[in-house]
């Protein structure tokens, strides 16, 4: 099958614009969210790789008034609302985890991240730059996320990826993957998402879970 031309300004980019939306990738986590029902009143949520906010604009209209939103991003993100808190933070930093225990004091309900390296064109480099740093996000995990919670994830698929896929099932009791309608008809990347994430403990000596 063909895939679908490339079209920058398709139908999600105009309804994104619309319904002012920041990016035609906030229809890619709403998606997500409909069909997993990950989000609710109340949450706290880390957002990496955010910017320009519109993950943190589906996010914060989630869990509304009474939640919380983190978003980082090498990039400053500015404008979000009382319930989002940004910050330009490089997820390598050695102290990253001193720098957002000042911005949310405890662990996180929910992980969501919409990193992506810069492209090279040269595909097994790309694959794996995408790999590393949703290996990145997942070992945030580790140390961040709530035993129960949940994470998103978006990775190329290609070399590596079924490594990253035994990790993620290995951390979480259930796994799925998602390509939302909103993906590009060209594009390689796909959403992992792992749900009842387990607490590290709980974990050793235990073998993956069955789909």
């Amino acid at each position: 099958m063909a895939k679908k031309p490339y079209n920058p300004k398709d139908r999600f980019y105009k309804q994104a614009k619309q319904e002012g939306l920041r990016a035609r990738s906030a229809f890619k986590l709403q998606e997500i969210d409909q069909r997993l029902h990950l989000y609710r009143k109340g949450m706290s949520i880390l957002d990496l790789g955010a910017a320009p906010g519109g993950w943190l604009q589906i996010l914060a209209q989630a869990v509304g008034p009474s939640g919380r939103v983190v978003g980082i991003d090498l990039q400053p993100i500015q404008g979000m609302g009382p319930t989002v808190q940004t910050a330009v933070l490089d997820i390598y930093a050695p102290d990253l985890d001193a720098q957002l225990a000042q911005l949310h004091d405890g662990p996180f309900d929910a992980i969501t991240s919409d990193m992506a390296p810069k492209t090279t064109g040269i595909k097994m480099t790309d694959e794996a730059r995408s790999i590393a740093l949703a290996e990145q996000a997942l070992a945030l995990c580790e140390r961040l996320l709530r035993p129960g919670g949940s994470f998103v994830a978006k990775v190329f698929e290609g070399g590596g990826f079924d490594e990253y896929l035994r990790q993620v099932k290995a951390a979480f009791g259930q796994v799925k993957l998602v390509r939302p309608e909103a993906t590009r008809g060209r594009s390689v990347e796909i959403y992992v998402v792992g749900l009842a994430f387990r607490a590290a403990r709980g974990r050793e000596g235990e073998p993956p879970p069955a789909d």
